[in-house]
This record gives C-alpha cells, sequence and structure tokens, in this order.
C-alpha cells in the first residue's frame, strides 16, 4: 500500500504548491470588470426590450427543471425589481463596490432567474451562474476597485494561481466539450445544421452568395469544430495569445453578425482576457498612457489568501461535476440530439435546427369524452416552439393539462401527446409514443421508454 501511494504525494503536493503560488491580479481584475459590465448591459437589455413580462409575467405556466419546482417568478412588479436588482449588482462588480456581498447577490439571483423556465435555457446563462459561482471565491476587488480605493488593507498585487486557473479551465471546459459535441455525422459529414443557418444569409454582404454552397457550409462546419477543439491550447500558450484573442473576437463577431444568441459571443470574448497576464496588461496600459492608482503594488509583496477546507472540497466537487454533466448522455439510450436527455448543462452549442408540432389528446375515461388541445392555447410562442421538440417539457404540458381538467372534472383523465419533430433537415418523425398516457409516467432522470428513438 504504501509503495502505492508515495509516486503520488510529490504530484499532489506539486499540484498544491503551484496553484497556491501568487500571481498578478490584474487578469482577474479585468474579467471582473469585463464581466460586470456585460452582465448590466444585459439586464438593461431584456428591460429594454420587453422580455420581463413576456418571459415571467405573461405566461400562465412555467416549465420547471427537475428538482427546482419550487422556483416560481414574483408576483407583480417583482420580476421587474429582480432585474433592476441586477443590473445595479453587475454595475457594482464592474466598479468592484462591496464586490463581497454584490458578487454572492448576483449569484443567487441571476441563477433564480435562469431556474423559472426551462424554455428560457441557453448555455450562456448556464455559464453566467457558474462564473458568478466561482468569482464568490475569489477576492477580484483587490485592484481596478472602488474597494480598493477606499480600504487600503483590500488593496492587492497578487492572487493564488488556482484564482486565475478556475476561470481558465471553466472556459477550457465550455470549449472542448463544445467541440466533441461537434463530432458526428451531421455537423462533419453533412454540414448540418451550419447549411440550413447560412443559406437563410443568403444576403449577407460580399460572403452571403457564397452561403447557398455546400462545400462552405462544411468548411463553416469544420472550421468551428476545429476552433472549439484547439482554441484553449492556443490561449495558453504565451506566444499564440494575441493571435487567438484575435481569433477569439473574429469568430465571436462573426457568430454575432450570422446568428441571434444574444450576449453569448461578447460574453466569451470578454471572458477570454483571463488567459492574457499582467504584464500583458501593464504593457497595453503603457502602450495607451493610461496609469490607474490601483496598478500600483500594494505595500505588501504578496497578502496571502487562504480558502477554508470547506470552500477548497467545494470547488473541487463542482469541477467534478462540470466535467462529469457532459458526459451523462452516455448512459441515455439513442441519439441525445434527437432524444435530449442529458442535452442540457452539457455545452451541446449549435447542433440542432429543430421544429416541431404537438398536439394533446385529454381523454375523459368517466364520460367517454376526448378534447384536442393545442399548446398555443396555454403557453407563449416561445414556450410552445421549445416545448414541441422536447420530451421532458412535454411531459410537463401533459401534467398541467390533466391537473386542469380534472380539477375541473374530478373524473378519470389521461392525456396523449402526438408530437412530429422535423431535425437537422430531415422529414418529421414522432418523436414520443402517441399511444402513451404521459399522466401515467413519473419523472425521473432514468431514460423515458415513450421517447421513440
Amino acid at each position: 500500500m504504501a509503495t502505492n501511494k508515495q509516486p503520488l504525494l510529490p504530484a499532489v503536493q506539486f499540484l498544491r504548491g503551484g496553484l497556491s503560488q501568487p500571481v498578478d491580479i490584474l487578469p482577474l481584475a479585468a474579467f471582473r470588470i469585463a464581466f460586470g459590465a456585460l452582465m448590466c448591459l444585459g439586464s438593461l437589455r431584456i428591460m429594454w426590450h420587453g422580455w420581463v413580462y413576456a418571459i415571467y409575467i405573461q405566461p400562465a405556466f412555467h416549465f420547471s427543471y427537475f428538482g427546482f419546482d419550487f422556483a416560481r417568478p414574483l408576483p407583480g412588479v417583482g420580476m421587474h425589481l429582480v432585474f433592476v436588482a441586477l443590473a445595479g449588482l453587475a454595475l457594482c462588480i464592474m466598479l468592484g463596490w462591496r464586490y463581497r456581498l454584490c458578487m454572492p447577490a448576483f449569484f443567487l439571483l441571476f441563477t433564480y432567474v435562469e431556474l423559472l423556465d426551462q424554455a428560457t435555457y441557453l448555455n450562456h446563462y448556464y455559464f453566467i451562474s457558474l462564473v458568478s459561482f466561482l468569482l464568490c471565491f475569489m477576492p477580484a476587488q483587490g485592484a481596478l476597485s472602488l474597494d480598493a480605493r477606499r480600504d487600503a488593507g483590500l488593496r492587492r498585487r497578487t492572487v493564488p494561481r488556482w484564482c486565475i486557473a478556475c476561470l481558465q479551465l471553466q472556459l477550457v471546459i465550455v470549449y472542448f466539450f463544445a467541440g466533441l459535441a461537434k463530432l458526428n455525422g451531421d455537423w462533419l459529414l453533412l454540414g448540418m445544421p451550419m447549411r440550413l443557418w447560412l443559406r437563410a444569409h443568403s444576403d449577407f454582404p460580399l460572403l452571403g452568395q457564397l452561403f447557398d454552397q455546400e462545400a462552405v457550409a462544411l468548411l463553416f462546419s469544420w472550421s468551428g469544430a476545429f476552433y472549439d477543439l484547439t482554441i484553449s491550447l492556443w490561449l495558453l500558450w504565451h506566444k499564440s495569445r494575441p493571435f487567438a484573442w484575435i481569433a477569439v473576437a473574429v469568430f465571436h463577431l462573426m457568430t454575432a453578425l450570422l446568428f441571434p444568441i444574444g450576449m453569448f459571443p461578447w460574453l466569451m470574448v470578454g471572458a477570454s482576457l483571463v488567459f492574457f497576464t499582467g504584464k500583458d496588461f501593464r504593457w497595453l496600459a503603457g502602450a495607451l498612457r493610461r496609469k490607474s492608482p490601483a496598478i500600483r503594488p500594494a505595500k505588501s509583496a504578496v497578502i496571502p489568501f487562504r480558502l477554508p477546507t470547506l470552500a477548497k472540497l467545494t470547488l473541487a466537487l463542482f469541477f467534478l461535476i462540470q466535467l462529469s454533466l457532459p458526459l451523462r448522455h452516455f448512459f441515455y439510450p439513442g441519439d441525445v440530439n434527437w432524444t435530449m436527455e442529458g442535452y442540457r448543462f452539457a455545452w451541446r452549442v449549435m447542433l440542432n435546427e429543430k421544429a416541431g408540432f404537438a398536439t394533446f389528446r385529454v381523454v375523459d375515461h368517466t364520460l367517454g369524452s376526448t378534447q384536442i388541445v393545442f399548446a398555443s392555447q396555454h403557453l407563449t410562442e416561445q414556450q410552445a416552439r421549445h416545448m414541441a421538440y422536447q420530451p421532458d417539457m412535454i411531459w410537463q404540458f401533459a401534467q398541467y393539462l390533466g391537473s386542469q381538467h380534472a380539477f375541473h372534472s374530478q373524473h378519470d383523465i389521461a392525456v396523449y401527446a402526438e408530437v412530429w419533430v422535423a431535425h437537422n433537415g430531415a422529414p418529421a418523425r414522432l418523436l414520443i409514443d402517441p399511444r402513451q398516457n404521459l399522466l401515467a409516467v413519473p419523472r425521473d432522470l432514468l431514460a423515458a421508454e415513450w421517447i421513440l428513438r
């Protein structure tokens, strides 16, 4: 037993020592500023477009996440106040004002909003929650902040390497699993769904006439997979880092122009700043002839920052989960892009173009009557569109219909769904078994036998 443990000890000690080494705080401070600015703009954008009402107040029914059925929108003006608070907290994070209070508050409030409806799920919302959680553990207010200006005891020129490494690792996980998910036949051999999306932009300036070509769709698809699988390596290597960051900016700018995916491109461009070193930021500040008192070294050469053991274990568990969740779809039969089992929280970005049409039959066995129900009678357009190709949301809506009819009739009710889905240009086919009474199946994390694979 001792022989087996001895080789591990030096490796563990080396890892612990390397992660606790002090490094320049500027990449962390720059990350904090970019993150806070984007979150403030994003919150204001949602309010400006009237999406608070359309997404959280108007719907009579919301699709909950498994285990989070208790999350419900606030009544009245409550949700508007939530987004005002998010914008204010994000501004405070950007400025570094009362950071130790504002950062956890932002994490909790944003995650609460994210959990309100599965129809609003976006990978970058999930990414924001994860990054917010990580930032709660870090002294990111130690430089370029109002806190550091107000309290000299908070100023620092270094942080332990793990602060930077954790944020870098989170980005590596996003890119790696996004690239890994693209290694499938639709993406690499058929150029799907890229071919469909590019054809819709044939009027794009200069390049639009090329978007009808199959070879161009394949080029975009292969380039996207190569980018996701390798960009982290180029960002980590100091010699290629400036060029890699330019590639990040160009790639996401092109993505933003072609595809309506909100703040995600700008978020990834800003987040990738964490790969630069303090020396890089100081060189840039000198080149622009900008100096800030917060960039000056603190009185103490190195201010120790140590996490409690519980916090260390929490971060270790956090990354273990992050490395495991994207792989859970292997435990489900069938194609995850079709069944959607294990699809969310796995960085499966831009892989599917789906359109579904769902009709529901509510059968009253006591009266022997049948009523046909369309989702548009109860859901918003966004909810109905997303529900029509996601089995777990179809199940939830069936439960809602069953509860509504059972409440009014007190009779024996069954709900059946006929759902046709077209996926990546293929002809539409049935997604779930139309003979299955959805009220008779439980909600769990096991493979759903009523999904047609």
